[in-house]
């Protein structure tokens, strides 16, 4: 039951991922490319979580964390960047 639920949020996220780089593309606003990148790298977090999870003699918890601190750098730096 936890592998779906792992499952919906990945796909969650990269459908939030999909629908936001695809309104960049169209409306080319920078604050949507960051935010559309840092969920990239939150739908990864949730796919290696979800293959963490399925695999569960090997420990990705610190692989799995990369994507996500990459995203969330990302998105604070276009906070910052797009602010000035």
């Amino acid at each position: 039951m936890a592998s779906l639920a792992y499952g919906l949020c990945t796909l969650t996220a990269f459908g939030c991922a999909f629908l936001l780089l695809r309104s960049f593309f169209r409306n080319k606003r920078r604050l949507i490319l960051w935010s559309g990148l840092c969920f990239v790298g939150l739908s990864l977090n949730n796919l290696l979580l979800v293959t963490d999870y399925l695999l569960r003699n090997v420990d990705l918890s610190t692989v799995r964390l990369i994507p996500a601190i990459v995203g969330m750098m990302l998105l604070i730096f276009g906070l910052i960047y797009e602010d000035k």
